[in-house]
C-alpha cells in the first residue's frame, strides 16, 4: 500500500474503552480510521468525561478506576490528528457498506471498507408496577447523572437488582452524600459463595467488589440478599419500595427514587442491520452476534469488540478492542505483533473465567421476569401491559403469537422509540412462560432502522430524488 488512497476506509463506531484501543492499534499500523461516537467526548459510559466547566477530579468521578480512566482518556487524546474523530454523531442505520449518520442536525452517509462495532451495552431491566414513575431510573442512568452532571436521582435512593454495578453505584451515591435507603440484591449469599473460586481469576476486581460491599455495610446501609421487589409506590413521584424478603415476609422502604438493573445487555442493533448472524446464548439469556475470540464476524469486513458483543466490563473491552483491530490489520495484509496478540488472548481467556463466575454470583431472576403482573406496563413507549402480551399468546391457534416478532405485530410491544431495547428481554421471558416454550424458541426482536429516534426528514435528506424535488 503506497499511500492513503490505497488504504481501506475503516470506521469505528464507539469511542469507549474498546473503540479507543482499536483506534490506537490501527493508527500504530499506519491507518487513519474514522471514529464515530454518539457522546460529546470519548470514554464510554464507564469512563464518561464530565462536561466543560465541571472540575471534579478523576478520583472523585471514577474512584478506584481513576488511573484506568486517565489511561483511556490519555490514549485517545494522543490520537488527535491521526484519526477522523466525529463526536456527537449518531449511527442510526447500516446498509450496503455505508453508515447513515446524524450529527448536529445534519445527515450524512459514510462508506466504509472495514467496520469495527464497539457499541457498548445498556442496563437489563425487569418492569415492576410503578417503574414508570418519575424518580425511577436504571442503575446506569443513576450513575450517568452522577458522573456527567454531578447530580443524584434523589436524596433517599433505593438500589434494586443484582451484579457488580448494584453495589458500585450505591457506594458512589453514598460517597457523594445521598442517603442510600436500601440495596436489594435478588441474588443470594449462596450464589456469591459458589462463585468465589472463579472470581479469584481477577483478584483485584474481586477485592474492589468486597470493599464496596463492606464499606456500605460498615456505614449502616441496609443490604438485603435473596429478596424480590414487589412494587414502586407513589403518585407523581416515588414514595416507597415494597419488597419480599428471603423468608417470604413483605417489607416497605421509604425512598424518593429507585434505580433498577439486572446486569447489562449488549447493544446489538447495528450488528443486526449490518447483517451479522446471531446465536442464542444461555449465559446472556438472549441472542448475541456471532463473533469469534479475535473479534471477527462471519461477514469478513465487520468486526466487533467490547460489551456490544458480550458483557465483560471495561478491562475486557480494552483488550477486545485491541484484539479486533489486530485481526483487521492482519486481514488487510499488514504485519502484526504476534507476541502482543498472544498476550491479549491469554488475558481475554482469564477474564472470561472471571466473567462466568460473576454471572453465577448474580444470576438473572427468571421467575421475577416471567411472572410480571398482568397490569404492569411492560412496553412504556406504547403503554402495553404484560397481560396484553400474554393474551396474544392465548389467542386461537391461527392468531396466536408463537414468537416475539409476531407478538410485536399483534400488540406493538417493542415498536416504540426504544425499538425494544428496554422491554425486549422481559417480553421474551413473559412470552416464553405464557407459551410454555424454552426461551430460544420465542426468538428475538429484529433490528430496525432507525435504531434511535431521528427526525423524519432524514430519509429525504439522503435520497437524491427527494432532494431534486
Amino acid at each position: 500500500m503506497s499511500g492513503d488512497s490505497d488504504k481501506p476506509r475503516i470506521a469505528i463506531v464507539g469511542a469507549g474503552p474498546a473503540g479507543t484501543r482499536a483506534a490506537e492499534v490501527l493508527v500504530a499500523a499506519g491507518l487513519r480510521p474514522v471514529v464515530i461516537d454518539e457522546a460529546a467526548a470519548n470514554g464510554g459510559r464507564i469512563y464518561q468525561r464530565q462536561p466543560p466547566g465541571f472540575s471534579r477530579s478523576p478520583e472523585m468521578l471514577y474512584g478506584f478506576e481513576a488511573k484506568k480512566a486517565r489511561a483511556v482518556h490519555g490514549a485517545f487524546d494522543r490520537l488527535a490528528g491521526a484519526i477522523d474523530y466525529r463526536p456527537g454523531a449518531l449511527v442510526w442505520n447500516i446498509g450496503q457498506g455505508a453508515l447513515d449518520l446524524m450529527r448536529d442536525g445534519d445527515y450524512d452517509r459514510l462508506a466504509y471498507d472495514r467496520l469495527i462495532l464497539a457499541t457498548g451495552a445498556m442496563d437489563r431491566v425487569i418492569p415492576l408496577p410503578g417503574w414508570t414513575l418519575p424518580g425511577v431510573t436504571t442503575l446506569g442512568g443513576a450513575q450517568v447523572a452522577l458522573k456527567a452532571q454531578g447530580v443524584g436521582i434523589g436524596q433517599r435512593v433505593a438500589f434494586v437488582g443484582t451484579g457488580p454495578l448494584l453495589f458500585l453505584v450505591a457506594y458512589q451515591y453514598a460517597k457523594a452524600g445521598a442517603t442510600v435507603a436500601l440495596v436489594l440484591d435478588t441474588a443470594t449469599f449462596a450464589d456469591k459463595a459458589s462463585a468465589t473460586l472463579g472470581l479469584m481469576n481477577a483478584p483485584k476486581t474481586f477485592a474492589k467488589g468486597i470493599y464496596y460491599y463492606g464499606w456500605l455495610k460498615s456505614h449502616g446501609v441496609r443490604l438485603v440478599e435473596g429478596a424480590m421487589p414487589r412494587t414502586i409506590n407513589g403518585e407523581g413521584g416515588v414514595t416507597a419500595l415494597t419488597w419480599r424478603d428471603a423468608s417470604g415476609a413483605d417489607r416497605a422502604t421509604a425512598c424518593d427514587a429507585v434505580a433498577l438493573g439486572w446486569g447489562l445487555k449488549p447493544e446489538t442493533q447495528l450488528a443486526d442491520l449490518a447483517g451479522v448472524p446471531f446465536a442464542y446464548s444461555e449465559r446472556q439469556r438472549g441472542w448475541l452476534p456471532e463473533v469469534d475470540a479475535a473479534g471477527r464476524t462471519p461477514l469478513g469486513t465487520v468486526y466487533m469488540a467490547g460489551d456490544g458483543v458480550r458483557i465483560g466490563g471495561a478491562d475486557v473491552a480494552e483488550l477486545a478492542g485491541a484484539r479486533a483491530a489486530w485481526s483487521l490489520v492482519e486481514d488487510i495484509g499488514i504485519a502484526v505483533d504476534k507476541t502482543e496478540i498472544a498476550r491479549i488472548d491469554r488475558a481475554l481467556a482469564r477474564e472470561d473465567r472471571f466473567r462466568r463466575a460473576v454471572e453465577r454470583a448474580g444470576p438473572f431472576p427468571v421467575a421475577l421476569a416471567a411472572g410480571i403482573a398482568d397490569e404492569t406496563v411492560l412496553c412504556r413507549c406504547e403503554r402495553i401491559t404484560a397481560g396484553e402480551l400474554r393474551a396474544a399468546a392465548r389467542e386461537e391457534v391461527r392468531l396466536a403469537a408463537p414468537e416475539v416478532n409476531r407478538a410485536k405485530a399483534f400488540t406493538r410491544v417493542g415498536m416504540g422509540r426504544c425499538q425494544g431495547r428496554v422491554c425486549g428481554p422481559a417480553a421474551a421471558e413473559i412470552l416464553a412462560a405464557a407459551l410454555g416454550s424454552p426461551l430460544p424458541e420465542v426468538g428475538r426482536l429484529r433490528g430496525q432502522a432507525p435504531v434511535k429516534p431521528i427526525p423524519i426528514r432524514a430519509d429525504a435528506a439522503l435520497v437524491p430524488e427527494a432532494k431534486a424535488s
